[in-house]
């Protein structure tokens, strides 16, 4: 069903929303990637404009708050390199496998992430898709495919990919060289219907969106969300190592980030709110490890902290009931110190922001909080 206002509020870098606790920013990295120096850019515009924190967000991006010049912002976001087309920058939306081409996965989709940014923001139609309209390049594993993602692809050999809508699988099978072309089409016939609609789910036919492409295969399939982010020493296929490393609740402060772009490899952000440093030698991810993990990332698979999120909650958001970043660490301490079975996310109303596809959803109530049996994506 289609939503009954048309007007979309998404901030973006250079569109600014308004909270409670002040301007909020969003910087859109595609595929969540992102270099040393860019993050110590951050890093520096927070300490010196902001909340001195970061949040990282459920689809790879980077939210900057309790901002108090935006001007500023925006110039030095955009001398950062983090601004490449001021007309598409909230609409530059792709989430892609983190560990695409460095360990694991069936194909390298690295490459289409750069492709598919260049196309998004070659094409000024583009530029009005909703904010929340985003992208997906799964590298066959299956851990981006169950986000449930407007358009994406899921590669089932070496060149072959599925083409996605809203997570589900569409029957069409096509080459990887012509994964970009196809998603553009896609997204731009959904401009051509969408009426008031901001998500591919709230249309009532989808079928407009994947016409005359070759539908080979059965349609239907889904794949599990995936809910906890690559966190450890992982082994690249080129003998060198990425380090997966959990932020607390998605918050990462200033002071971490310049220790985190201080290391001088590439970085990736992932949707599960969780960074990658990749390319390091033995002795180098030995060394970043020894200094960061006393800072509070988590590297431990078996951390409670991978089983809780949040969302901003109060006082950054007037809409919220309760402080829940502070009850979720509440819960984490007061918990057994071993694994869920359920990943629990605290959330400060109704809307139920940043909530993930499967787990529990506590929404603060004046009462405390009420379970909400059926998440919403």
């Amino acid at each position: 069903m289609a939503r009954t206002r048309d007007h979309d509020a998404c901030p973006g870098a250079l569109t600014v929303h308004r909270a409670a606790d002040g301007a909020l920013v969003r910087i859109r990295l595609a595929g969540g990637r992102i270099t040393a120096a860019q993050l110590a850019a951050l890093a520096e515009v927070v300490a010196q404009f902001g909340s001195s924190a970061m949040e990282l967000t459920s689809r790879g991006n980077i939210q900057l708050r309790a901002l108090t010049d935006t001007v500023a912002v925006g110039e030095a976001v955009t001398a950062a390199g983090l601004v490449p087309s001021p007309t598409h920058e909230r609409v530059r939306n792709i989430v892609a496998s983190p560990l695409t081409g460095r360990a694991d996965g069936i194909a390298d989709v690295g490459a289409l992430i750069g492709d598919l940014d260049l196309a998004i923001q070659a094409d000024p139609a583009l530029a009005a898709l909703p904010g929340r309209f985003w992208f997906s390049l799964d590298d066959g594993r299956g851990d981006v495919s169950g986000s449930g993602a407007d358009a994406g692809i899921h590669m089932l050999d070496a060149d072959t990919a599925a083409v996605l809508l809203a997570g589900r699988d569409t029957g069409v099978r096509l080459p990887i060289a012509d994964a970009v072309e196809t998603l553009v089409t896609v997204a731009s016939r959904f401009l051509d219907i969408r009426e008031k609609s901001w998500r591919v789910t709230e249309l009532d036919d989808v079928t407009p969106l994947i016409a005359h492409l070759p539908v080979s295969a059965p349609a239907g399939r889904q794949w599990p969300p995936t809910v906890k982010p690559p966190v450890g020493w992982i082994d690249q296929r080129d003998g060198r190592v990425a380090l997966g490393a959990a932020l607390p609740l998605g918050v990462l402060g200033a002071e971490v980030a310049q220790y985190l772009a201080a290391v001088e490899a590439p970085l990736v952000i992932t949707p599960w709110r969780s960074v990658l440093l990749c390319d390091l030698d033995e002795g180098v991810a030995d060394a970043a490890l020894r200094v960061l993990a006393p800072l509070g990332l988590v590297f431990d698979e078996n951390s409670p902290w991978l089983d809780v999120s949040a969302c901003t909650g109060s006082p950054g958001c007037a809409q919220s009931t309760a402080d829940v970043r502070a009850d979720a660490a509440r819960a984490v301490a007061d918990g057994p110190g071993r694994p869920s079975a359920t990943h629990r996310h605290f959330v400060g109303c109704e809307r139920a922001c940043g909530s993930p596809a499967v787990g529990e959803v506590l929404v603060a109530t004046d009462d405390g909080y009420q379970l909400r049996v059926t998440p919403v994506r």
